[in-house]
C-alpha cells in the first residue's frame, strides 16, 4: 500500500501531465497539425460559418468570371505554408450563377496548372449541393507540386468557393476535409 506522501507526489505528476497527454491524444486522433490554430469564423453578410486554421483576413475585389463582372468577397488564412479561403459573390441570375461556378473552378485549376484527380457532388451543412474537387498541380515559378481541395456551392443569390491549397507533401487530406466540411450555410 502507498503512503500518503507518495500518493500526493503521483497526484501532482498526474495533474501536470494529464493535460499534455490529452492534447497529444487529441492531436493524434484528429490528425491535426499543431501549427494549425482552428477557430470558427462567421460571415454575417455572406451567410456562412467556417473553421479556419489561423486568423483570416477579408477583402473585396472585382473579378471577371468568364465575362461576368462581379464583386467577390474573400476571407482567407495562411497557415504553415497552406492557404484556406472562402470566396463569395452575389449573382442574381441563376443561369449566370451556374456559369460563374464553372468559371471559378476553371480559374482555380488554371492558376495551379492543375488536373482534377477526383470530382463528386456533396451536400454542405445548410442543405445546398456542392461540386467537390481534389486536384493536383504545381506552383507557377517554382514548380512545387500542389494539391487543391475545393467546394463550389450555389445557394440563394450567392456563389461560394471554399478552398484548401498547399504543397502536396504538406496539405493532408484530413486537414483539407476539416476545413471543407466545416463550411456551413446559415
Amino acid at each position: 500500500m502507498m503512503n500518503l506522501p507518495s500518493l500526493r507526489r503521483y497526484s501532482r505528476l498526474f495533474a501536470l501531465f494529464a493535460p499534455l497527454a490529452l492534447c497529444a491524444l487529441a492531436t493524434v486522433l484528429t490528425g491535426c497539425d499543431p501549427a494549425l490554430n482552428w477557430r470558427d469564423v462567421r460571415s454575417n453578410d455572406a451567410g456562412y460559418i467556417a473553421l479556419f486554421p489561423a486568423k483570416p483576413t477579408s477583402f473585396e475585389r472585382a473579378v471577371d468570371l468568364d465575362g461576368l463582372q462581379v464583386m467577390m468577397n474573400m476571407t482567407a488564412a495562411e497557415a504553415d505554408g497552406m492557404s484556406f479561403a472562402v470566396a463569395t459573390a452575389v449573382i442574381e441570375d441563376e443561369a449566370q450563377r451556374t456559369k460563374a461556378l464553372t468559371a471559378m473552378q476553371t480559374a482555380m485549376l488554371r492558376n495551379i496548372q492543375g488536373e482534377i484527380a477526383e470530382q463528386k457532388s456533396v451536400t454542405v451543412k445548410g442543405g445546398a449541393t456542392a461540386i467537390q474537387i481534389h486536384a493536383t498541380g504545381k506552383a507557377g515559378r517554382t514548380g512545387t507540386p500542389l494539391v487543391l481541395f475545393a467546394r463550389f456551392v450555389m445557394h440563394a443569390s450567392r456563389v461560394y468557393q471554399v478552398i484548401a491549397l498547399g504543397p502536396k507533401e504538406k496539405l493532408a487530406t484530413e486537414t483539407a476535409d476539416t476545413f471543407l466540411s466545416s463550411f456551413a450555410l446559415e
